[in-house]
């Protein structure tokens, strides 16, 4: 490294050296090793862990291994004497009607499930019946005050069907002031439209998928939303929520949309400023079976107890879940998920072990928490940040790993969430000394910040950053990275292919280890606390906790 070198060559006065020294030590990356990350990866994506979904043996075998690595390597049980936090969930199987028929003036026709259509519940009910339900077309599903929109504006939804657009009005508008442009805000989430509808009453929500907005093609869609599905326990058994839940393909939503007599850019006739939402004059019967499973999911969490300030903690995190065994594809079921995350899952055991290894200890707590239900919707990090073992006001920063590079090491890091909060400093610093470069999400308007476990540490004040590879490839260029993470997107992410090989890189697992092993060290032997840049909707959040 050209800062230590300098440092050995100089033999300058001692003073001096040892100046330089503390210098590179608060950036030079970690030994992490690539055997290391490969060798878990080996383990964690293996057929015998049946893709890792909780609630099966997969959970078992993943959890026992996670905490026997952590226990290996010296670190302790991070919840009292017990490496697990309980995740109460239940499982929902939602099994629709074969056909969703849709009725109106210009007559009927049907939707096939799966193949049009997919529709669940999150109301723990045995049966669900939508029948002769009125279809109101509400644009994008929004209601977002700072950017002075509203979907809803003077539409009662009571007992009513929305379809709604995935995505946000910024989403190639050319504008970007128009929401945020290309870069999705958290408004342009699946998860928001679902929220959002049963804030206003609607009986049951539909959204319209788009393979470009939605970043992921219809097959994703179905592979997560048929079959059983996870969800925290809730008091009220979720009878707060729309009935009915789900998608419809773009072919069925254009049919629909054509017969009240919308047609064309339907995101362009959304994005309207003076756009108000459509009775489409059609009403939609559909039906749903329910069986349900109560269960318990486990986070994995240790910790390496700080020398001077323990009660104050850095927390990694990786989503240890997978999809389990799913649809054949090319006669292969059991959907591994090598880089949707075991790579994370390695490189945060690695990064473990790399702190173990240093001799100058941290003086802050370093957690690491492997968490569940992420492909669920961001369920283990979520009740961790509704029940946190470590005081959240004393949580210096989350530093999340999700679906690393699997291309190899990068000249640019992507940040996702550039330009949120102050951890972003550190990690330029490390970058800037390694001759990288900080680059913001490749994919702004999939709203990847709003797709992974830092999420919910950021929705509760904590500074959060995920950080993945770039696309520009130290060895074969900016362009075959691109096409590299494209290829991956189109036919590897949530498939079974998405697997382990003994010809896997992990050259962009070991570096991304490294540098947040850098700098969750540096911030381990600080006394301040990073904070939210102004104009991050999540800093009020961190204001409010720091107060207490």
């Amino acid at each position: 490294m050209k800062t230590l070198n300098t440092c050995f060559t100089a033999l300058v006065a001692l003073s001096a050296l040892s100046a330089c020294k503390q210098k590179d030590e608060s950036t030079k990356l970690g030994n992490i090793e690539a055997q290391t990350i490969k060798s878990h990866i080996a383990v964690l994506a293996n057929d015998s862990l049946q893709g890792r979904r909780p609630f099966t043996v997969g959970e078992t075998k993943t959890v026992n291994y996670i905490s026997a690595e952590l226990k290996k390597v010296g670190v302790e049980p991070g919840n009292g004497d017990s490496y697990i936090q309980k995740v109460p969930m239940v499982e929902v199987t939602s099994t629709p009607s074969a056909t969703m028929e849709i009725s109106g003036k210009n007559g009927k026709f049907s939707l096939k499930a799966v193949e049009d259509f997919v529709a669940f519940t999150r109301r723990e009910q045995d049966t669900i019946q939508l029948k002769n339900s009125p279809l109101v077309f509400a644009g994008y599903g929004i209601v977002a005050p700072e950017f002075k929109w509203n979907d809803y504006k003077n539409l009662d939804v009571k007992g009513k069907t929305v379809v709604v657009l995935i995505s946000d009005p910024g989403f190639k508008s050319k504008d970007k002031t128009v929401f945020r442009g290309d870069t999705m805000t958290y408004y342009g989430r699946w998860t928001y439209k679902f929220e959002e509808a049963a804030r206003q009453g609607a009986t049951g929500i539909i959204i319209i998928h788009q393979t470009e907005p939605a970043s992921y093609g219809w097959s994703v869609v179905t592979n997560s939303n048929t079959g059983a599905r996870l969800y925290l326990q809730d008091k009220d058994k979720h009878r707060s929520r729309c009935k009915l839940e789900g998608w419809m393909t773009e072919n069925a939503a254009t049919k629909l949309l054509a017969n009240a007599g919308i047609t064309g850019d339907i995101r362009e006739y959304a994005r309207k400023k003076d756009f108000k939402a459509v009775e489409l004059k059609q009403s939609v019967t559909v039906g749903l079976s329910n069986k349900f499973k109560y269960s318990t999911s486990q986070n994995v969490i240790g910790r390496i107890k700080g020398t001077k300030r323990p009660d104050q903690t850095i927390i990694y995190t990786a989503h240890w879940d997978h999809l389990g065994i799913g649809p054949k594809v090319n006669g292969d079921s059991i959907y591994n998920g090598a880089v949707d995350n075991a790579s994370g899952v390695a490189a945060m055991l690695a990064i473990a072990k790399a702190f173990q290894d240093k001799k100058e200890k941290p003086e802050r707590s370093i957690i690491f928490l492997a968490v569940t239900g992420e492909e669920q919707g961001l369920l283990g990090s979520e009740y961790y940040a509704l029940n946190p073992i470590y005081a959240l006001n004393k949580t210096v920063a989350n530093l999340n790993m999700d679906a690393l590079g699997f291309y190899g090491e990068t000249k640019d890091i992507s940040l996702k969430g550039k330009g949120q909060n102050e951890i972003e400093d550190y990690i330029v610093n490390v970058l800037t000394e390694n001759n990288l470069v900080a680059v913001g999400d490749t994919r702004p308007s999939a709203g990847s910040y709003y797709r992974s476990d830092h999420f919910n540490f950021a929705k509760v004040g904590v500074p959060a950053i995920d950080l993945v590879n770039g696309f520009d490839s130290k060895e074969y260029g900016a362009k075959w990275g691109q096409e590299q993470r494209l290829s991956y997107n189109e036919k590897q992410y949530h498939q079974p292919s998405d697997e382990y090989s003994e010809q896997i890189n992990v050259g962009g697992f070991t570096q991304i280890a490294n540098i947040l092993f850098s700098v969750g060290f540096k911030l381990s032997n600080e006394t301040t606390f990073p904070g939210w840049k102004n104009g991050s909707e999540f800093k009020a959040a961190r204001d409010k906790s720091m107060e207490k």
